[in-house]
């Protein structure tokens, strides 16, 4: 998909990381930031993202398979402590037209259904 510079949004560098939009934060690591979403949809809604410029999912730029690595070790702890306190976590990445902004980002979400409803809206595979 090619879309001319002047249309790529990428709020994760051009707002958050550059520090004009402040963020709280959650975890950080040398090349990592994970932070409360801005406009969270969710009871619970972490944004982690690169610090680096990283396209998306299936485009890691210059970044590499290392930069994927830092990140996912980033969500991986923010999500178990998560799921520690709230008994449920979903983490999410979007590609595409689904990825509105053009930066690498998980979300780290609780979204606050009981375990009754979890098990009605996701069923049951273990029985």
């Amino acid at each position: 998909m090619n879309v001319p510079a002047a249309e790529i949004s990428d709020f994760y560098c051009h707002q958050v990381l550059s520090g004009l939009v402040r963020v709280d934060v959650v975890a950080e690591s040398e090349g990592v930031l994970a932070f409360a979403h801005t406009r969270p949809s969710y009871p619970v809604h972490i944004v982690v993202v690169p610090k680096l410029h990283v396209p998306s999912l299936t485009d890691l730029g210059s970044g590499g398979e290392a930069v994927l690595t830092e990140v996912m070790r980033v969500v991986r702890d923010v999500a178990a402590q998560v799921e520690l306190e709230h008994g449920a976590c979903s983490v999410v990445s979007n590609l595409g037209l689904y990825q509105e902004s053009k930066h690498l980002h998980w979300h780290v979400l609780f979204r606050r259904e009981s375990a009754e409803q979890i098990r009605e809206g996701y069923g049951r595979h273990d029985g």
